[in-house]
């Protein structure tokens, strides 16, 4: 279910997930990011073919070494009968970017606490742009999550001037931990670092959670069970009597899953954007 995609490889045949708020788009459709990943900048570009996206890697600066992973979820592979099945599988392949950068996943999983996505996206972007450090892709400009030691640096003054104020201790905490333990946290399994994660000051489950599955691509680490899954999968199948607790939603949401929950998951979020703004996502 899952491929990966080397440097250099164009995947044409999957629309790519752009979930996470680092994700920038332009005039000519096309998407760009830029990500830390063993110890270079590389770029991402993404660019619509009809139903699809072509996915181009390349690296900016650094020494030569492991490339960014997109992985593609294809939902052919969904082995339920159930109505969500049929549906997921309708809509064809999805990829999505493992992001390489431990403390960007985390950073960007604190940013989300309490607040909506669509504001969560707008406080990211502006921090990157006022603190991160600027790259150019063949598809535009593109920043970097601030670097640890540019955020413990940061003044109360110069959150609150970013309306970032209520974040400030989360993020300092994670900043802390991750100069002690951005070495130690790379390549991490799943579920131990979730634990190694939530141990820091200020991170609870939803958090760690969150931060693993984009990490990872397994979302069988995403807190599955919270307001959005249960909105879309509401939403793309109605007919089913969903329980309307997060706790029973949960169980029931998993219990259809099986050992597909990851895939499930992700590939809901996924519809969730196609469908809600009408592209590509």
């Amino acid at each position: 279910m899952f491929t990966a995609a080397p440097q250099g490889l164009t995947v044409s045949n999957s629309i790519m997930m752009l979930d996470h708020p680092a994700w920038l788009g332009g005039p000519d459709g096309r998407a760009r990011r830029v990500v830390r990943s063993a110890g270079a900048v590389w770029s991402v570009v993404c660019k619509p073919e009809g139903r699809a996206h072509a996915i181009d890697v390349d690296r900016l600066a650094g020494d030569p070494g492991t490339a960014p992973v997109v992985d593609v979820i294809d939902p052919a592979a969904l082995t339920g009968d159930d109505v969500v099945c049929g549906l997921l599988r309708a809509e064809g392949p999805v990829a999505r970017l493992r992001n390489p950068d431990v403390w960007d996943a985390l950073g960007t999983s604190v940013i989300r606490q309490v607040i909506r996505a669509g504001q969560a996206r707008l406080l990211y972007r502006r921090f990157c742009q006022a603190h991160g450090e600027r790259y150019e892709t063949t598809a535009g400009p593109a920043w970097l999550f601030p670097d640890p030691d540019v955020v413990l640096a940061l003044s109360d003054d110069e959150f609150a001037a970013l309306g970032m104020k209520f974040f400030r201790r989360g993020l300092r905490a994670a900043a802390e931990a991750s100069l002690k333990f951005a070495d130690e946290w790379t390549g991490m399994p799943g579920t131990r670092l979730v634990a190694e994660v939530q141990s820091v000051s200020r991170i609870g489950p939803w958090t760690a959670g969150a931060t693993v599955a984009d990490v990872t691509n397994d979302f069988s680490f995403y807190p599955f069970a919270d307001l959005a899954v249960r909105t879309w999968a509401g939403t793309l199948a109605p007919a089913v009597s969903w329980p309307e607790t997060e706790r029973e939603f949960g169980r029931t949401w998993q219990a259809m899953a099986g050992t597909q929950l990851s895939e499930r998951t992700l590939l809901t979020l996924a519809w969730r954007v196609r469908h809600a703004t009408g592209v590509a996502l």
